[in-house]
């Protein structure tokens, strides 16, 4: 199997090669200025119209799909040379440099990754072939599943639903009825649905508002998910709580309080999977680590930025930082400390990070450590029972693997929608520092982000405040930390070829001065698409 690979790899070089030529054909049929190796997307939501392939790209296609499915062939060698690429430590690396070993070692990492360098080379046209051709994705092109991250939002969107189309084919059921009444929509609908076997819930929902003659044709459905949405995270019902700058939320570490509240978790994880199941839009969105455990994906200390700016700096200076002589901490938090953080929860006590941790003294070898432990105990420890529920009820209908394909970011367009953003409101409620509305980085940006799409635009307000959410008041009513607080724009000083960054708690956009709009327009997009963690304080 590796010498075929090997045999092989001259094949596939001639291949991209041809498709390079393509690309660049592809390049310049589209109106809007890319970059080859981001994925920006050529689609609007509700669409899926993009540039026309260039003349000769579908002649490709054959060998395109005879590369994926040799690929797929020899997955068993790659899965083999990823785990081996997975067990080749920084000290064995280094002790082979200059030897015939560390030469062993580099081609087993080549063998290893020869599809994904050959996807992400070309994920624009593969893209652009799977938009025209769906069905591409579930057959011939499928190893792309496996590097999801190199598929646009609206193809795996459309992956998604086929999926979901074919589970109603599987399992035909009969409508799901249900009739509740508009004071106590939530206790009706939890009643009726909580016990519901999971095969009735694949059911057409059929509301009925009792008091009320509206038949459902679809309007009455679209109404309940709202109804219901808003009772649901209603402070109120003590299950959801807001954090941050109180548009997003993760579950409420105090919902003990209410009367079966983990049943209700289970609940609202049905009706959350049910409106993806059907296609519907909730006007909610989570947390960035609630999105994560929904995926399946860890936690990290960024993610407390959104919970407590200050502490995450405090977390932010100790890793880049020597704290040999500068800290007293052990692997504990003390009440006080994990009271201030945890959302007012009431009655804590100290609590050991791991066992026996009041008595290790946390170093500058193991502060990493402390970190990782610091930022799971309080992004799902402290709600881990709410977080188990809600995914029992939410896997019964949409499974993980599935779901999985998308990162939290696309998970909260998936869920809430492409929003509508109003640039101009934007633009206008906009504060600067370090430049004025007639400089030109800020003059470029605005040209540029007048070109995004729906989704990049939706892309850009999530890296600046953490949410693709757009106030009903407009941008004037922008939440910060501390209350309201506008779009900023700051001038980053440093390195001219450093990527944009955010603070999500201030919705603040630093941004380089760069050289010219091209630049710019490169670096910010990179930043929206590309970087895992999308803030900083640094």
């Amino acid at each position: 199997m590796k010498k075929l690979n090997v045999a092989l790899e001259p094949l596939w070089q001639e291949l991209s090669d041809c498709i390079s030529v393509t690309e660049t054909q592809l390049g310049q049929s589209s109106s809007s200025q890319t970059m080859s190796n981001i994925n920006i997307g050529d689609h609007v939501q509700g669409t899926t119209s993009s540039s026309p392939l260039p003349p000769g790209a579908q002649r490709l296609l054959p060998f395109i799909e005879a590369f994926f499915v040799l690929c797929e062939k020899l997955q068993a060698n790659l899965s083999i040379a990823q785990q081996d690429h997975a067990n080749i430590t920084a000290r064995e690396v280094n002790e082979s440099a200059g030897s015939s070993a560390f030469s062993t070692i580099q081609k087993k990492l080549d063998g290893g990754v020869t599809f994904t360098r050959f996807a992400e080379k070309h994920r624009r046209l593969l893209n652009a072939f799977i938009r025209q051709n769906p069905g591409l994705l579930e057959k011939s092109l499928s190893m792309l599943l496996k590097a999801p991250r190199l598929i646009d939002f609206d193809n795996k969107r459309a992956y998604f639903r086929s999926r979901i189309r074919q589970q109603h084919e599987q399992h035909l059921s009969g409508p799901l009825r249900i009739s509740v009444r508009r004071a106590y929509v939530l206790e009706d609908s939890y009643n009726q649905l909580r016990m519901r076997p999971t095969l009735d819930l694949k059911g057409r929902l059929n509301v009925q508002f009792q008091g009320e003659e509206g038949i459902d044709a679809g309007g009455l459905t679209r109404e309940w998910y709202q109804l219901l949405s808003r009772v649901i995270f209603d402070k109120g019902a003590l299950l959801f709580t807001t954090v941050g700058n109180n548009a997003t939320f993760q579950p409420n570490p105090n919902s003990v309080y209410q009367t079966e509240h983990l049943s209700y978790f289970k609940f609202v994880g049905r009706v959350v999977a049910k409106a993806l199941f059907d296609g519907q839009l909730l006007d909610v969105y989570f947390t960035r680590s609630f999105y994560k455990h929904i995926l399946g994906a860890k936690v990290t200390y960024h993610d407390i930025e959104a919970v407590d700016p200050d502490y995450y700096k405090n977390l932010k200076w100790m890793l880049e930082n020597d704290v040999s002589d500068s800290l007293d901490l052990t692997f504990s938090m003390d009440a006080d400390e994990e009271k201030h953080i945890l959302y007012g929860k009431n009655e804590v006590t100290d609590y050991e990070l791991k066992p026996g941790g009041r008595n290790i003294r946390v170093t500058e070898e193991t502060k990493h450590e402390y970190v990782d432990l610091v930022a799971g105990h309080i992004l799902t420890n402290a709600i881990c029972p709410q977080i188990e529920s809600f995914l029992e009820g939410f896997t019964e209908l949409v499974p993980r693997e599935l779901i999985s394909i998308f990162n939290d970011k696309e998970l909260e367009l998936l869920i809430s929608g492409l929003p509508e953003i109003d640039l101009d409101d934007l633009k206008a409620n906009t504060e600067y520092t370090g430049y004025t509305a007639a400089s030109s980085a800020i003059q470029w940006f605005w040209e540029v982000v007048k070109a995004f799409n729906k989704e990049d635009m939706a892309r850009l307000l999530q890296f600046v405040t953490g949410t693709s959410k757009v106030p009903l008041e407009g941008f004037r009513a922008l939440q910060g930390i501390s209350g309201p607080q506008r779009f900023q724009i700051h001038k980053a000083y440093g390195a001219p070829d450093r990527l944009p960054s955010a603070h999500t708690c201030f919705n603040q956009l630093d941004l380089p001065e760069y050289t010219s709009k091209e630049q710019l327009q490169e670096r910010l997009l990179l930043a929206i698409h590309e970087a895992n963690e999308g803030f900083g304080f640094g």
